[in-house]
């Protein structure tokens, strides 16, 4: 992780930030964490509906050109789960992107619906760091920007141990010689 001072002076002297995508990347383990937990979520409609199935009585509806209903449904939520987790994992991972300057925490998230957020050094209030037990098991950690902002906080997700760790000390350097009450 290395801090980036991209910026230019404009015709009054002031340093302007040049607006750009963010360098820095999720951990390459994100996208088999992402997968592994849309597959867990698609797992709970696809054993109810085997369920469903299982049940013993196979319902029919008039004008359906299917003897089995619950099969349609069944082949349709595999068909969808199957696409849902071959492109989003890999498409996710293109886009999160962020970066720390001198001056701000910039981030880019989303897949289908993206969100670029850059908080200024001197709005940060607090930096925590998240890792649920599937996150502990893929060995990566999520680290969240709290800033005087109504918007909500800044969050970075899927980091190496290491890396989120680094960052935080980072964050805390940085907010800490920044003058302001980040308010």
């Amino acid at each position: 992780m290395k801090t980036t001072k991209d910026r230019t002076d404009d015709s009054a002297g002031r340093a302007a930030v040049r607006l750009r995508t963010p360098r820095e990347t999720a951990s390459h383990r994100a996208p088999l964490f992402w997968a592994t937990r849309a597959g867990l979520g698609w797992a709970v409609p696809l054993l109810a509906e085997a369920g469903w199935l299982l049940n013993g009585r196979v319902d029919t509806v008039p004008y359906l050109p299917v003897a089995c209903p619950q099969c349609l449904l069944i082949a349709v939520t595999a068909v969808l789960a199957l696409l849902h987790l071959s492109v989003m994992p890999r498409w996710r991972f293109r886009v999160h992107r962020w970066e720390v300057a001198p001056v701000a925490v910039y981030t880019r998230t989303g897949w289908l619906n993206q969100e670029r957020r850059i908080a200024p050094v001197s709005r940060i209030q607090t930096v925590d760091t998240q890792r649920g037990p599937l996150a502990a098991l893929f060995g990566l950690v999520s680290v969240t920007v709290t800033t005087a902002s109504a918007r909500g906080p800044v969050r970075i997700h899927a980091l190496d141990q290491d890396v989120a760790e680094r960052l935080v000390e980072e964050l805390t350097v940085q907010t800490g010689q920044t003058p302001g009450d980040a308010t």
